[in-house]
């Protein structure tokens, strides 16, 4: 029998085979305290490998996903639901679109580029847990 840990701070259990990630009632997390948490160095990790792929496509690291959470605000919020990083861990997410105009060199203009970023905060309240960073 495999044990799912959450590693979030939200309680709760993980969803069982079947049943819906979803989680109702969110945001689960201030962003405020994210926020103030991202700003700090090395408290954002970037906790899946699609997460790393992504940020390294998008030739960011894990400071500049702090930048991007630092620009959310609260009517940026999409959903919240459970996600699992594919080693039995599990972490209840709130998942946030960040619209804003980049200057993108290759198409020599500014273009309004969205960014979909999902996270937890850690059950030590001292890591936002990145699950989500793309375009």
């Amino acid at each position: 029998m495999v044990t799912f840990k959450n590693l979030s701070a939200y309680e709760g259990t993980p969803p069982k085979d079947g049943e819906s990630r979803k989680i109702t009632g969110g945001p689960l997390y201030k962003l405020a305290e994210i926020q103030a948490l991202a700003a700090t160095p090395d408290a954002v990790k970037l906790w899946t490998g699609k997460c790393r792929r992504d940020v390294a496509n998008l030739t960011l690291d894990a400071a500049d996903v702090g930048a991007l959470l630092q620009e959310l605000t609260e009517r940026d919020y999409r959903d919240s639901e459970w996600c699992d990083n594919g080693k039995g861990a599990w972490a209840a997410c709130d998942a946030y679109n960040l619209r804003r105009n980049e200057y993108v060199e290759t198409a020599g203009k500014t273009l309004r580029i969205e960014y979909f970023l999902k996270f937890a905060l850690s059950k030590t309240g001292k890591l936002v847990l990145m699950v989500s960073c793309h375009t």
